[in-house]
């Protein structure tokens, strides 16, 4: 598994997400509420790749430990 590869498209698509992010938080015509409502799933979706990634990280390393033994 090529982690390193998984993780350059992560950040590919963080970037992507901040992007997002910038165009909710410059939109003068949201008010507070709705702001946060369009920033919620964008957050979401940002931790749950951070999530993934560190599970496969997890994955490869226990991988490796038991090729060792």
């Amino acid at each position: 598994m090529d982690v390193a590869f998984i993780e350059k498209k992560l950040q590919e698509i963080y970037a992507e997400l901040e992007v997002e992010v910038m165009e909710v938080l410059m939109d003068e015509s949201l008010d507070k509420k709705q702001t946060n409502l369009r920033m919620k799933p964008l957050k979401s979706t940002k931790q749950i790749l951070k999530n993934a990634l560190d599970s496969i990280k997890m994955v490869e390393k226990l991988s490796k430990e038991e090729m060792e033994q």
